[in-house]
Parts: C-alpha cells; structure tokens; sequence
C-alpha cells in the first residue's frame, strides 16, 4: 500500500507526542522533578483559613521563614517570608533525626540491619569506653530510635559541644555512664542518634549522606543537600541535614505514600507504621505529642511529624492526604507559634 507524502512522518510524530504525554501524565502523579501545583478550593482546602494563618504570621514576630501546604499529591500554597525563597536551604535540626529513622528502616528492608532488637554493641565495639556497665549490652537499636537508652546525656549545647570536640564522638555518647534501665525511661537525646548514624555506616558501608543520597533522595529528585559531619567523617544523627522547603515536602509525600515513590518501594510501609506509632506515652504535654521511631506522634490532628530546633516542621496527616512544612527561626526556638497556626488553621482548612 502506498501512502501519501508525510503520512508516515505525520504518524511518527503524533505517535510520539502521544508517549510523551503518557510518560509527563504518569510523571506528573510524583514530584520528582518539580511539585504539580493546585488551588487551594481545587483541592477541598478552605483559602479563608490558610488566609488568616498567612495574615497571623506577617502581622506577627513569629520567625517563621516558609510554609508549604501539600494535599493530594499537589503543592496548594507556598509562601516564604522575611527574604526567604525556594531555593535556599534550610537548617533542619533534629528534623534529621526522622531521617535517620527512614535510613535505619531501609537498612533493615535491605537486610543489612537485623532488627530494632538487636543490642547496638553487637555492631559497635563496646570494651573500649569510659563507664563500662553490663547492662549497656542490652540497649537495643529499638532503644536509641525511642531515646530510652538509659545513657545520661544532658541535651542542650554543653552535651553539643562536648560530644563534637572528643576525639571519638561516637566513644563519647557510648561512654556516658547508665543513669536508668533501658526501654524504661525518656531522655531526649541527640547523642544517641549519632549513634544510630554509625551503625548505618557499620551496617550498609556508607556513610549516611551516601546511602540517603543513592537509595532515598536520589530516587526523589533531591539533588542539593548538605549534611555536617562530625570529626571523623560520620554524618552527624540528631542534626546537621541542610535541605529546601520543597525537598523537604517531598519526604513528608514519601512517608505519606507508604514508602512508595513512582512505582519504586523506598521504604517499607511495615517500617513506616511502626516508625510513626506512639511508642512513648505523651509527656503529659500540653499538645498531648507522643514519640515513635524518631518521629513525634501528634493527636490533636491526628497525625505525626519529624520537628527540629527553631521551629522546623514535615507534618504528615495520612487521614487527610496532607504535608505541611515550615522552616523558621521563632522566638521561642521551638513550635509554640507554630503548632496553634497548624491545628487551628490549616489542619481544618482541609475538609
């Protein structure tokens, strides 16, 4: 059969366009290479609440430098404040630490890390620190992940500075002398997630930065990041990971899907489940928070976060298919401005 002039060119390229089109249309469901972006109203989200937290933050000292708000895979609002933009990087604090956890369960979905139960001396030379005690060999990696190792770590910037200027970092944490048993009491403890970074470059030969940027943001388009190390080049645990609002949405839309990115398993779901279950009893707080795995469970709306100093947030509410975050510096160097902004405001603006 003979077909005219350019029919079989017409052909190629309405052929291809169609491929393209398929492979954007599937892309689009994942922000990899950047956030699809929605309305507010498009997205079942009142705008006259988001309006008013955005109003309370202008009009008032609270330090906040950005808040994104993620619902149904879109980017609905995005805002930056006192000269901040997208593109600058943003000091998480102890919001690593959830990372740290993600990086802890994926070694243990890879099969390099037994189990949360195992004792973490099993993986560490023990006999070789300060306050040797026998019942330091029954702290679990469950343990540290809880902050009931029992150690007497102090948090603050004395036990900062200590632990940063040792010569062995890592000796010094495992050093501290036993001051409860462990699994039974929590010590917020920024030491003993430095710990956990060890084991995963123990566990996986890499160090944390590595294996977070080969099998976890690589695969979700993270491309800038920076993560401060300690003196001998072990990420540091509890803080250090540098990363933008948006990249920082990302991971929130990762645990928020199951682990799952673009048809790829990240993460187990059995990990995420566990990992952001109350695992510690509420502190009797005023916000009733509750802690998993490196990950602070907050009832009030029903869902859980990764927090960090000053004021930075990823909240993840499954029930509402929602991501928060916020980077910030506030006055208080905590959430006190943030969490009513968040249960007040946005949380019920997502009907």
């Amino acid at each position: 059969m003979k077909f005219p002039n350019g029919f079989l060119s017409f052909i190629f390229l309405a052929a291809s366009a169609a491929a393209l089109a398929s492979c954007a249309g599937r892309e689009s469901e994942w922000p990899t290479r950047s956030w699809r972006t929605s309305t507010l109203e498009a997205q079942g989200i009142d705008p006259g609440k988001v309006a008013e937290a955005l109003d309370i933050i202008r009009k008032n000292d609270t330090g906040i430098h950005s808040l994104l708000i993620v619902r149904n895979g879109y980017l609905v609002s995005e805002n930056y404040f006192q000269g901040y933009d997208k593109n600058r990087l943003a000091d998480l604090y102890s919001v690593t630490k959830s990372v740290v956890s993600t990086l802890i369960g994926m070694g243990i979905d890879r099969g390099q890390i037994a189990s949360v139960d195992v004792p973490f001396t099993d993986i560490l030379n023990y006999d070789s620190f300060r306050n040797p005690d026998p019942r330091k060999r029954s702290i679990t990696i469950g343990n540290l992940l809880t902050m009931t190792s029992g150690l007497g770590w102090v948090e603050g910037d004395q036990a900062y500075w200590s632990m940063m200027s040792a010569s062995d970092p890592i000796a010094y944490v495992m050093g501290l002398p036993l001051i409860a048993k462990p699994g039974t009491v929590f010590n917020y403890d920024s030491g003993a997630v430095h710990i956990l970074s060890s084991l995963i470059r123990r566990s996986t030969g890499m160090e944390s930065a590595d294996f977070a940027r080969n099998f976890l943001f690589e695969p979700l388009g993270i491309k800038r990041f920076e993560w401060q190390k300690d003196r001998n080049g072990i990420s540091i645990g509890g803080w250090g990971l540098r990363l933008t609002p948006r990249d920082m949405a990302k991971l929130g839309y990762l645990v928020l899907r199951g682990g799952e990115w673009d048809g790829k398993r990240i993460v187990s779901r059995a990990w995420l489940d566990v990992a952001a279950a109350p695992r510690v009893p509420d502190f009797g707080n005023p916000d009733g928070l509750g802690y998993g795995y490196l990950w602070w469970v907050y009832p009030a709306v029903d869902g859980f976060a990764a927090l960090g100093l000053d004021g930075q947030t990823i909240l993840v509410i499954p029930k509402k298919n929602l991501v928060v975050v916020t980077t910030a510096s506030t006055p208080d160097h905590g959430h006190k401005a943030i969490f009513p902004l968040l249960s007040l405001y946005i949380v019920p603006a997502a009907r």
